[in-house]
């Protein structure tokens, strides 16, 4: 089993950037894919970003396009979400996720281990 520990989350005006990051233990992290999700409250847990292990094959939520940014540094076992221009609907809990053969995904289901979440608020 991957631990994976996120940071980096907190409050921030609208408008306003902030990044998180998630540091996977292990010393195969670079065979992986990685991806974050959110979870609003009453909602159910949504992706966000995903990032193959290659770094090559990147997805994005519609609603984040443009906006975030997913990458990663095989070096330091971490995965980035740069997020920007945040709006008070980013409002979330915000999980990393592994998939260890490397394939990257959009489907909460595909993924094998989680973190234990950072929350994110956006005020307006």
């Amino acid at each position: 089993q991957v631990q994976l520990v996120e940071s980096g989350g907190g409050l921030v005006q609208a408008g306003g950037s902030l990044r998180l990051s998630c540091t996977a233990s292990g010393r195969t992290f670079s065979d992986y894919a990685m991806g974050w999700f959110r979870q609003a409250p009453g909602k159910e847990r949504e992706f966000v970003a995903a990032i193959s292990w290659t770094g090559t094959i990147i997805y994005y939520a519609d609603s984040v396009k443009g906006r975030f940014t997913i990458s990663r540094d095989n070096a330091k076992n971490t995965v980035f979400l740069q997020m920007n221009r945040l709006k008070p609907e980013d409002t979330a809990v915000y999980y990393c996720t592994c998939r260890t053969d490397g394939v990257a995904y959009s489907s909460t289901d595909m993924y094998d281990d989680w973190g234990q979440g950072t929350q994110v608020t956006v005020s307006s």
